[in-house]
């Protein structure tokens, strides 16, 4: 990993996070979490103040040591109690069943292998576990997604591998979830950036 990647990308993650407009996304997904939860790309810790009396504990896996050492400041001042790991969601390291739910916010558009981030989402859920989603990505719109098609590639290498152009849903049901909510449109914002997909979804 190079300069960019290790200390520009977790930056420009974190401040692009921030947005006030993410704000009532976090509060519906992140507020519905229950009993033992896993939060993929936890990043600086953005979601704890959400999570409500219902979680026992929160695992937090993110790959940025330096967005790890800002979720822990967040995390030393709040209930319920947290662990963080640094590692990929491509290769969870916890057994199987062992969480009741499991948390994505803006993850799924910068993982490289996203099939099989959520294959091990399924993999660490119990069987009546949920998956809490609220992603970015590809547009019902031929116009806009030629935009997000174009302009990926560009984005991935500015943005720290995020895509703009993928169908989030045919992803997390192509991953053997069945989606049991799912609201999707447009945030304020330029389209191809802003089409959201926020939603749960259980193992099949």
């Amino acid at each position: 990993m190079g300069f960019y990647a290790d200390h520009v990308v977790p930056v420009l993650i974190d401040l692009s996070m921030r947005n006030r407009l993410l704000r009532p996304y976090r509060q519906r997904v992140v507020g519905t979490a229950e009993g033992r939860v896993l939060e993929i790309g936890i990043g600086s810790g953005l979601n704890l103040p959400w999570y409500g009396a219902n979680v026992v504990r929160v695992a937090g896996l993110d790959p940025s040591p330096r967005l790890l050492a800002k979720a822990q400041e967040k995390a030393d001042r709040i209930l319920p109690p947290v662990t963080f790991i640094e590692g990929s969601a491509e290769a969870i390291p916890f057994d199987d069943r062992c969480f009741d739910t499991v948390v994505t916010t803006w993850t799924l558009c910068s993982i490289p292998n996203a099939s099989a981030a959520l294959a091990e989402m399924r993999r660490v859920l119990v069987p009546t576990g949920r998956l809490l989603f609220v992603e970015h990505g590809r547009s019902p719109e031929a116009r806009v997604c030629w935009w997000q098609d174009r302009l990926t590639p560009l984005w991935k290498r500015i943005g720290g591998g995020c895509h703009l152009n993928r169908a989030i849903a045919e992803l997390i049901a192509g991953a053997g979830f069945r989606i049991e909510r799912l609201d999707t449109g447009y945030m304020k914002g330029p389209k191809p950036m802003t089409f959201m997909y926020e939603g749960s979804a259980r193992p099949r």
